[in-house]
Formats: C-alpha cells, sequence, structure tokens
C-alpha cells in the first residue's frame, strides 16, 4: 500500500488557515468592540456635557460643547475609518482584487 506524502500536510494546512482565519476574526471582533465602547463614551460623556452646558450658559451663553462634541466626532470618524480598513496597509490591495472580481462578474 502506497502513500501520498502531499496528502499529509492537507490536515495541517486546513487547521493552520483556519487557526488564521479565526486570528483575523477575532481581531476585527476586538476593533468593533472597541469601536462600539467609542461610540458609547462619546455620547455618555457629550450627553453630560450638553447637559452642563444647557443648565449653565444662561440667556446669551455659547454652546461650548459643540466645539467639544466636533473635534472629539472628528477623532471618532478616524477610529471609523481605520476599523473599516480604509488606512489599512492592503487596503488597496483589497479594492483592487474587489474591482477585479466585479469587472469578471464574479
Amino acid at each position: 500500500m502506497s502513500t501520498n506524502p502531499s496528502a499529509t500536510p492537507e490536515p495541517e494546512l486546513a487547521e493552520s488557515d483556519q487557526e488564521k482565519a479565526f486570528a483575523a476574526a477575532k481581531r476585527r471582533a476586538e476593533n468593533l468592540q472597541g469601536l462600539y465602547i467609542h461610540l458609547i463614551v462619546y455620547a455618555i460623556v457629550n450627553g453630560c456635557l450638553f447637559a452642563i452646558n444647557a443648565f449653565t450658559r444662561g440667556a446669551d451663553g455659547t454652546w461650548w460643547v459643540l466645539w467639544v462634541m466636533g473635534i472629539w466626532g472628528i477623532g471618532l470618524l478616524i477610529h471609523l475609518t481605520t476599523f473599516l480598513g480604509v488606512f489599512s496597509p492592503d487596503w488597496a490591495e483589497r479594492k483592487a482584487r474587489e474591482s477585479m472580481r466585479r469587472t469578471r462578474g464574479d
């Protein structure tokens, strides 16, 4: 009975690929969790600051809280774009593959 030497590595390769896929999925889930935490903290802190500003500004006071919300909102947008992978090193390669798939009609 002869054995095929190439048949032995296949399960290891499959496990290795599966482990890599799981690690990537876990990393993405952790990044999503970080984004959710950032959104929750943004909403709570800015909600409190908005209330403080509303109750202490007086009749002719300014809405200084809008500056805080706007600047922090820019940071939140940057966090979102990094989560979506716009700034990742492989972004251009992923987009090129997607474009090729669309062109071929896959």
